[in-house]
C-alpha cells in the first residue's frame, strides 16, 4: 500500500492532459482547481477500484477483470458511463486484436524469409559438394590416365 496519501494521486501530467483535452481551446485551469480535479479523480478511481475489488472477491477471484469494473460502475450509480466503457472496452479489444494479428503476421512473414534462406543455403551446399565430388572424380581420372 502507499506511505503517503498523496502517493494515491494520478499523476498530474495526465491530469492535466485530460482537463485539456475537455476544455476548449484558450480556457485556463488554475493550479487549485487542477489540484482539486487531480485529488476528485484519484478518490474516484480508488473507490471504484474497491467496489470492483469486491466483486472480484465475491468470485473468488485475485484480478479485476472488465466485468467487475462494470458492475462497480452500476453499484456506484453511474449507469450513463457503464455503455461508453463497455464502447471503449470493445474498441481496446479490437485494437488489441488487431494488433496481435499484425504481430503474428509478421512473424509468419520472418518465419518463411528465414525457412527460404535456409532452402537457398542448403541448395548451395549441396551445390557445393557436386562440385567437389565432381572434382575429385576428375582428380582420380587424370591420376588414372
Amino acid at each position: 500500500m502507499a506511505e503517503r496519501p498523496e502517493d494515491l494521486n494520478l499523476p498530474n501530467a495526465v491530469i492535466t492532459r485530460i482537463i485539456k483535452e475537455a476544455l476548449p481551446d484558450g480556457v485556463n485551469i488554475s493550479k487549485e482547481a487542477r489540484s482539486a480535479i487531480s485529488r476528485a479523480a484519484s478518490v474516484f478511481v480508488l473507490y471504484a477500484t474497491s467496489c470492483a475489488n469486491n466483486f472480484a472477491m465475491k468470485g473468488k477471484r485475485k484480478t479485476l477483470n472488465a466485468s467487475d469494473v462494470l458492475s462497480a460502475m452500476e453499484e456506484m450509480e453511474f449507469q450513463r458511463f457503464v455503455t461508453p466503457l463497455k464502447e471503449a472496452l470493445e474498441a481496446y479489444r479490437r485494437e488489441q486484436k488487431g494488433k496481435k494479428e499484425a504481430s503474428e503476421q509478421k512473424k509468419k512473414d520472418k518465419d518463411k524469409k528465414d525457412s527460404e534462406e535456409q532452402d537457398k543455403s542448403r541448395e548451395e551446399e549441396e551445390e557445393d559438394e557436386e562440385r567437389l565430388d565432381e572434382e575429385e572424380q576428375n582428380e582420380e581420372e587424370e591420376v588414372d590416365n
